[in-house]
């Protein structure tokens, strides 16, 4: 029998009101795993009123004691992380090391967020004018909602909660509805790591639950990652309600092999991108650009290793999952459809896939295009799927431009023996992201991640200290004291409580 699964608030489940309920799916079997409940308007209101409760004390609790809860949280989640590695796997797909590097990399940023003290350290100028003096503070907002996407159940939520803590803020997030036990799973570990109730807080829904949030006049920011459209959507909708907003959208990700790059490399990496966690990542690789004679070999290479990857259950020790579910299926296998019947030819055909797993999941195995002309849908559109396309040019400079006419910039990458090149591309490229001889070129979380052009709306990018600004604003003190204050005696070695 499906379990329910209900919302968090204040420390603890919290059933709502809502009424209406959604299936969670395992997607390498098909079969419903959970019932989901999904927010009424005043789910919404008893939620971000938690988090509006909570602000103010938590918003005065010292750095010292705020940044201990933040280590709790970072060791509960290292000795457990295999754990939260699982639920991901039972609910999105990906196979069992790839959501466990998930988690990883999410971990990264609590660790960054663990040094917040630093982070919002002020500035402080003595005798500006005569005996006055000038000190800058960064404050927290107050309540900030957080919209996650299916496909990083785990990172993405932590590329901007850890922070928004550490700041100061309290938190309202929604997951989305195919995969919300990993929030739950969180929520529960704050809990144990001593954070006060209502300061980490799990709003389940659909649109409802959106609107809500980008809505609802105590919530002061709004972080969501997402497809291009939705993106907009919550940018214009947020900021029309006096929001700040990071909204970081889709992406068309493209990989430039020059003539003089290791082949074998290049053909690792371009798998690796392409085909990790079934092509469900906004970084995945989905064109690569061959420029010269080197075409034939590279594809060659490329569909060698496509050929000997396994496709099957996420707990089996396979290479990929399924899709997340039935619709994004049929949605990556029509690309595959059309792409064949523009004329581009199929190397390697992952609608004939036979998975390893029991019953009838998700599955579309590992596809390759080649001779791919950048009319051709395969090329143009976002596919979400493990679908690599091969587009052979003449010149570095032809591909280049190719890459920046394109409306997304998420990331990109370049594999080249030759350093010139590589330096001029990352300087010409109009993308956030750059690889070089990297075909993920995702940022560790003391730098920020974010595209350009339509892959983000709002002008703040993830973590590192473009999210701690983020989460704070900053506030100028000008003050003159004419008259010295005495503290009093005591003795005692000072402590930091």
């Amino acid at each position: 029998m499906a379990t329910t699964l209900h919302h968090w608030q204040n420390g603890g489940p919290f059933a709502g009101t809502g009424g209406r309920f959604g299936d969670v799916t395992n997607p390498a079997t098909g079969e419903i795993t959970a019932q989901l409940a999904l927010a009424s308007e005043s789910d919404v209101e008893t939620v971000v009123g938690a988090a509006a409760a909570a602000f103010p004390a938590w918003r005065d609790t010292s750095l010292a004691q705020r940044t201990q809860v933040l280590f709790a949280f970072r060791e509960l989640l290292n000795a457990r992380k295999s754990e939260l590695a699982a639920i991901i796997t039972a609910e999105h797909g990906k196979v069992w090391s790839d959501a466990l590097g998930e988690v990883s990399r999410g971990q990264e940023v609590v660790e960054f967020a663990c040094g917040i003290p630093h982070l919002v350290k002020g500035g402080f100028s003595e005798n500006a004018s005569t005996k006055v003096d000038v000190h800058s503070v960064r404050q927290p907002l107050g309540v900030v909602g957080i919209i996650s996407p299916f496909n990083f159940p785990a990172m993405v939520p932590m590329w901007f909660f850890p922070i928004a803590i550490a700041a100061g803020n309290t938190v309202v997030l929604k997951p989305s509805e195919k995969v919300p036990s990993a929030a739950l799973w969180l929520a529960e570990l704050w809990t144990e790591a001593g954070l006060p109730d209502g300061v980490f807080n799990v709003l389940n829904g659909d649109k409802v639950a959106v609107d809500g949030l980008l809505t609802h006049p105590d919530v002061q920011s709004i972080s969501f990652v997402g497809s291009t459209p939705i993106a907009k959507y919550v940018y214009e909708t947020a900021t029309s309600h006096g929001k700040r907003v990071q909204a970081l959208g889709g992406a068309k990700n493209h990989m430039l092999v020059l003539p003089d790059a290791d082949l074998d490399l290049a053909a690792d990496q371009a798998v690796n991108a392409g085909y990790g966690s079934a092509g469900e990542r906004c970084m995945a690789i989905s064109a690569v650009l061959v420029v010269g004679g080197v075409g034939d070999e590279l594809v060659t290479k490329i569909a060698e290793r496509t050929r000997g990857l396994r496709t099957g259950d996420g707990t089996r020790g396979c290479d990929l999952g399924p899709l997340v579910s039935a619709a994004a299926r049929q949605r990556v296998s029509g690309y595959i459809d059309a792409g064949e019947a523009a004329g581009a030819t199929v190397v390697v055909d992952g609608r004939t896939v036979r998975p390893d797993a029991d019953a009838q999941g998700f599955f579309v195995g590992p596809t390759l295009f080649d001779h791919v002309d950048t009319e051709m849908s395969i090329y143009t559109d976002e596919i979400f799927g493990p679908v690599l396309a091969v587009v052979r040019l003449d010149t570095y400079d032809e591909a280049v431009r190719l890459i920046n006419d394109n409306p997304y910039g998420n990331g990109t990458a370049i594999f080249t023996n030759d350093g010139g090149a590589a330096r001029r591309f990352a300087n010409e490229v109009t993308v956030g992201m750059v690889g070089v001889n990297v075909p993920v070129p995702v940022p560790m979380a003391y730098y920020s991640f974010g595209g350009w052009k339509s892959s983000l709306f709002g002008d703040t990018h993830a973590h590192g200290t473009e999210g701690v600004h983020f989460f704070t604003r900053g506030k100028v003190v000008t003050s003159r004291w004419l008259d010295p204050s005495h503290g009093g005696l005591n003795l005692g070695f000072p402590q930091n409580t």
